[in-house]
Formats: structure tokens, C-alpha cells, sequence
């Protein structure tokens, strides 16, 4: 039996010119299950897409010793590269429509005829080719069933929430029976419950013989996990096992000092005063695909200035709801809904309901194109248009790279959202939903991928702008913690109703 998988001996790795690792080390023994720890932009991301295969040493060598003929038992495994025995979930899905022809588009969920162009769940995993390297412990049965996706079997892709998605590509990666399994912060967009049976989860994996290594947070490292390697600036800066590793040498305890003045000069409250008697008002909403009721019953009244959480699990229905608001959701004409004191359907467009709202969304961060720079993702929020496909502002521009520097990204402005960071992307979307000044701010799960000092942040500023104008917001969490201080009402989804 082969005792080591993977070794990294000296990676050296540059990405566009920027050195990201220098002479990393790393090796993977079987048994061994690891969790990669650090600061957001530490390479944690990085180092589990280059041991995937999917990037490439400048300098270096990584050896994959489980390759090694003795352990390949199926003949056909004998032409096999190393990527059929890595299965790996990272924070982007890729569907495709059912012709193969194109990527799927944000919206496409809400669209009944277009949804319908995307494999289902169980045509998707079906698809899944299985390794034979030994009898497959995952079966298709099993994995569904202990990913709670037997229910959304015949449901399309395209529909699920992002909880749900994040199980599925799980799910995926598991029925390849893969020698080791690579997941790129697994938790989250997992509700409460999720989070806890996909503990119990992992722990099964491990026994059933796959090596799992995994990006997290310091506070969510699960009970499977024997090792932890903390990342910092590109380098395995400590190498410990669980028992030795404690996480709260990794909680930011510095107060979050936000400068106001600064704040209130891009708000420009003086000259953006909205004027609304309400913002939303809901009243008996009901939402149905087919058979399936996704929202039923649904009364909501939402006045000005005030902040709500949106809370409930994975599937309870939240995004749909947001949906009808931010005017995603053509079925929204065929319900009793007033936003910013106009009946839907009266005669506003699309383009009217969103200049008066700031939104972001794990959806919009999966179909938001990557090809403009930070400043140019940032301005585009004016426009509402995902990327700035108009000739940039000089005064827009300026207000753009302020608001990075409040959110303190400023130093990535003239890189393409591609090529930074996924925390700093969603920290660029963020901005984006801010840079107008908007009514309305709904922010859901803006917080996904960032680390503690940037959620600390982030948290900052939103109730510093809340304490400083009449902005409405409407946020969405499964984290507690990570709700502002200025949220003082709460709307709770369960199975498309509201909990009493």
C-alpha cells in the first residue's frame, strides 16, 4: 500500500507576474486529512487548484506517488492521467445548458421556458464517470441520500439554491470515487443544520479510505481533519495537527475604526434623499413551477429606513423572494406587489426598479463576467449592467476607487476581477452595490469567502452607513455573527412560508 499520495517539493508559482508560492512544501500521506487556514488571499485556493492539476508550477515538482503502477487494479486505468482519481468542488459551478452549447446566465431560473434548458440533478450526476480503481463505496443512492438531494432529483440545476448547489457539486465530486478530495470552503452557503450532518458526512468520507483536503476558516475545521497547514503571503507559514491548532489565534480582536466623514462624502446623503412611503409591500405572494409551490402566502411590508434579516435554510425559498423584488422574477406581474410605492406592472420597467437597489448575491458573483477591471466591476453599479460596457466616467471612476479604498482593496483597482482573489471579487461586487447610493440595499450572504477581519469590516461599514442615512436593507445569513447591529426586524422562511 502506497503511504504517500502527493508531494510539493520547492513550487514556485507566479500568476500574472505576481509571485504567489516560493520553494512551498507539502506532502499528502494517505490517512491524512488536511485543512488549509489563513487570510483571505494567503493561497489557500491556489495550492488546492495546483495539487488538482489545474494550475501549473513555474518552478518546483509535484509528484502524485499514487499513480504508481502497483496501485492501479482496472486495466482501462492504465491510460488514465492523475485527474481521473482528484475530485474537486470549488466555489463555482459549471452547467451547461442541456445542447452543450453555452454556460447558463444569471436569471435563467426565474424563466420558466429557459430554466427548462439544464440537465437535472440526477441527469447531471449520472454523468459523473466513476473510477473502478476499487468497488465504489459512493454509489449514486448513497451519496444523494446522504447529501439530502433525493428530493431534487427531476429538479433542474438551474433551480437550486445556492445551499443546494453547493451539495450537489459535493455529491458529484463523491460518486467519482476519487483517491483524494479537494473542496474549496465546502461550508458555505450551508445552513445551520447542513453544516452540522455534513460534519458527520466528512467523517464517513475519510473512513470509506478518501483523503480530503479542504480551504476553511480557522473556526470551521471539521472533526475529520487530522492536520492543518496555516497559509501566509504564499507559504505554509505553521504545519500542525488538529489537536494542536487552536483557532482563536486567528480571531481578529482589533475594533474596526470606519471614518465616517469619508463615508458621508460618498454617500452624498444631502443630495440622494429618497423619498418612499413604502419600499416593498407584499400581500398574499405565491410563487409555483409546475407542480412545486416555491413561495406561498407571502406578506411583507417593508417601510423606509428599516433593516430586516432574511433567515431561513437552504431551499426555504429567500432567493426567489429576493427575486420579485429586485425584478429578476417575470411572475412577479402576476402577484400583488407594490415596490417603491408602484404596483408591479403598472407600467415601470426592470431597469427603473433596479437604479433604486444595491444587490448582491452568491448568484451574482457565479454569472458575473471577469474580463473588467476592478474599477470598471465597480462602476458598472451605476448602470446595473454586469461589466461597464460604456466608456468610463472620469468622476464615476474616482468614486469607484474611493469606495475600494473604504473597503480596502483599493490596491487591486486596475486588475481584472479574474485575476484577484475570490474574497476581493465579492468584496468589488459589494462596492458595486454601493457605489449609487441606492433606497434599498439587499445583501445576501455577502459575507461568503471572506475572512474574519474583512467580515468584521464589512460589518462596520454597513452599520456606519446605516447610522448615517435612511438606506432600507434587507440581509441574508446563515451566520448569526454575521448580521449588523442595525438589523432590529427579522423575516423567517421555511418551505416558501412565513414562520410566525
Amino acid at each position: 500500500m502506497i503511504n504517500t499520495l502527493i508531494t510539493l517539493k520547492n513550487a514556485f508559482v507566479k500568476f500574472t507576474g505576481r509571485q504567489l508560492f516560493n520553494s512551498l512544501n507539502f506532502t499528502l500521506n494517505q490517512g491524512k486529512n488536511w485543512a488549509f487556514v489563513g487570510k483571505s488571499g494567503s493561497g489557500k485556493s491556489v495550492l488546492l487548484q495546483i495539487i488538482a492539476g489545474n494550475m501549473s508550477l513555474n518552478g518546483g515538482q509535484i509528484t502524485y506517488h499514487f499513480m504508481d503502477g502497483a496501485n492501479m487494479q482496472v486495466p482501462d486505468d492504465a491510460l488514465a492521467t492523475f485527474h481521473r482519481f482528484i475530485a474537486f468542488a470549488g466555489a463555482k459551478h459549471h452547467f451547461k445548458t442541456l445542447s452543450n452549447t453555452s454556460e447558463l446566465y444569471y436569471q435563467q431560473r426565474y424563466n420558466s421556458s429557459d430554466s427548462e434548458d439544464s440537465l437535472t440533478v440526477r441527469q447531471y450526476l449520472q454523468a459523473v464517470k466513476v473510477n473502478r480503481h476499487k468497488p465504489p463505496y459512493w454509489t449514486f443512492d448513497k451519496t444523494i441520500a446522504a447529501l439530502n438531494l433525493t428530493e431534487l432529483c427531476d429538479k433542474q440545476t438551474i433551480k437550486l439554491s445556492n445551499g443546494e448547489t453547493k451539495r450537489l457539486m459535493i455529491a458529484a465530486a463523491l460518486i467519482k470515487n476519487p483517491i483524494i478530495l479537494l473542496l474549496d470552503n465546502p461550508m458555505t452557503g450551508l445552513d445551520v443544520n447542513t453544516r452540522k450532518s455534513f460534519n458527520n458526512l466528512l467523517n464517513e468520507i475519510a473512513a470509506s479510505g478518501i483523503s480530503i483536503v479542504m480551504a476553511t476558516s480557522a473556526f470551521e475545521v471539521p472533526d475529520c481533519i487530522t492536520n492543518v497547514a496555516v497559509l501566509d503571503n504564499g507559504d505554509i507559514s505553521q504545519s500542525l495537527s488538529k489537536q494542536q491548532f487552536e483557532a482563536s489565534e486567528h480571531r481578529v480582536a482589533e475594533k474596526v475604526i470606519i471614518d465616517l466623514d469619508t463615508l458621508k462624502v460618498l454617500l452624498n446623503t444631502s443630495a440622494n434623499i429618497h423619498n418612499y412611503s413604502q419600499i416593498v409591500s407584499m400581500s398574499d405572494v405565491r410563487i409555483q413551477y409546475g407542480q412545486k409551490i416555491i413561495l406561498n402566502k407571502i406578506n411583507w411590508q417593508i417601510n423606509p429606513g428599516e433593516r430586516w434579516a432574511l433567515l431561513g435554510p437552504n431551499g426555504a425559498g429567500k432567493s426567489t423572494l429576493l427575486s420579485l423584488i429586485n425584478g429578476d422574477n417575470p411572475q412577479a406581474y402576476a402577484n400583488n406587489i407594490v415596490l417603491f410605492d408602484k404596483k408591479r406592472g403598472t407600467g415601470e420597467s426592470i431597469w427603473d426598479i433596479k437604479s433604486k437597489i444595491g444587490f448582491v448575491s452568491p448568484e451574482l458573483y457565479q454569472y458575473f463576467p471577469t474580463d473588467n477591471s476592478c474599477l470598471q466591476v465597480i462602476e458598472s453599479g451605476f448602470y446595473d449592467t454586469l461589466g461597464l460596457f460604456r466608456p468610463s466616467v472620469k468622476s464615476r471612476a474616482e468614486l469607484a476607487l474611493a469606495w475600494m479604498k473604504a473597503l480596502e482593496i483599493d490596491k487591486y483597482a486596475t486588475q481584472l476581477l479574474k485575476n484577484i482573489p475570490a474574497s476581493t471579487q465579492r468584496l468589488c461586487l459589494l462596492a458595486r452595490a454601493l457605489i449609487k447610493n441606492p433606497a434599498l440595499l439587499i445583501f445576501d450572504e455577502p459575507c461568503q469567502g471572506l475572512d474574519d477581519h474583512q467580515q468584521q469590516h464589512f460589518k462596520s461599514v454597513v452599520d456606519a452607513i446605516c447610522s448615517i442615512s435612511n438606506v432600507t436593507l434587507i440581509y441574508v445569513t446563515h451566520y448569526q455573527h454575521e448580521i449588523p447591529d442595525s438589523v432590529d426586524k427579522v423575516l423567517r422562511l421555511d418551505k416558501g412560508e412565513v414562520l410566525s
